[in-house]
């Protein structure tokens, strides 16, 4: 807990998030809303697995708020213009922000300019996390972390991420510095093509999200060594973690947050907290996440704050070393 303080301190936009998730916030009734049309902002293009995850919660919750739940996907800038139009938006519970954990924990430390203050969103929920799966061509000839350390400080390599900035991108970044080995990063509009040109061989390796690499690995065009998180992957348990394969304590896990405009109250905050809980609790929501490699958390508004403090130093460390930063 003094560590969670601590990383609150060194960060005062999440600290007041932190203060907003825990402070009570009266002049509404739990029973007057929601009373409008419910509105979920997704700063990503549509078809993702976050998206396809919100997409069958908000079917589960619409019955019980017994009002139309609307997701509205406003992609660009790494999520930046949608969080600016959710920050922008009134707190009366009528808008709200599911996004990825990086738009708090990265956005800030590499954009020059957000179009939104951090402090302007209030966490609600960390709602599920997922990981990234290091995969290889067959052809590099590695079948274990241990030989691919080994093989990248023999020689030069190269690996493929979804972008700068990417979660694939920080691990990659992460473990490099964990394991004292440099690669050369090549970054691609999204980990689909990057998992292509390393199933090519024109890239080697690469931190890649799991149901995009997992029919490829079934089928040996990749070989995945590990994975990102803290936990293995429903998916592939048959792969280690990086701090299973000789890295003790390494943790690259990311996550989805259900995010409020500040000074949202804390009776609509709790209505919806509850509602998505209740949602994503259920058997076949479950195991839908579970496809996509995301596993439920549900964690309260100050859990998630804490939480977000303490993956923006981890993941701040990592933007500054490799000088990291978008206009």
């Amino acid at each position: 807990m003094l560590d969670h303080i601590a990383a609150l301190r060194r960060t005062p936009g999440l600290l007041a998030m932190a203060i907003a998730a825990a402070t009570p916030t009266l002049g509404w009734s739990q029973a007057a809303w929601p009373d409008k049309p419910v509105r979920v902002i997704v700063p990503l293009p549509p078809g993702g697995p976050s998206d396809i995850v919100l997409r069958t919660a908000l079917e589960k919750m619409q019955p019980v708020l017994k009002q139309t739940l609307v997701l509205d996907n406003k992609p660009g800038a790494a999520g930046n213009l949608g969080a600016a139009e959710a920050a922008r938006a009134a707190p009366d519970g009528t808008t709200w922000l599911w996004t990825t954990d990086t738009l708090i924990t990265v956005n800030p430390h590499v954009y020059q300019r957000l179009g939104f203050k951090p402090e302007d969103l209030q966490p609600v929920m960390r709602a599920a996390s997922f990981s990234q799966t290091l995969v290889c061509h067959p052809a590099v000839g590695v079948k274990s972390v241990a030989q691919l350390v080994a093989k990248a400080k023999a020689a030069p390599m190269s690996y493929a991420s979804g972008g700068a900035g990417s979660p694939g991108h920080l691990a990659t970044e992460l473990f490099s510095a964990t394991a004292g080995i440099t690669m050369t990063h090549v970054p691609y509009k999204g980990p689909a093509p990057a998992m292509q040109d390393v199933i090519g061989g024109t890239v080697e390796c690469g931190f890649l999200a799991g149901p995009t690499v997992l029919p490829h690995v079934r089928s040996g065009r990749l070989l995945a060594l590990a994975v990102s998180g803290a936990q293995r992957s429903a998916l592939l348990p048959e792969v280690p973690t990086v701090a299973e394969s000789g890295y003790p304590g390494f943790d690259a896990t990311f996550s989805l947050v259900l995010f409020a405009p500040r000074g949202t109250s804390e009776p609509i905050v709790n209505a919806m907290h509850t509602a998505m809980a209740n949602a994503l609790r259920l058997p076949d929501v479950v195991e839908k996440l579970r496809q996509s490699d995301q596993v439920v958390v549900v964690a309260s508004p100050a859990q998630t704050a804490a939480r977000l403090a303490e993956d923006s130093k981890t993941w701040g460390a990592v933007a500054r070393r490799i000088g990291l930063s978008q206009d």
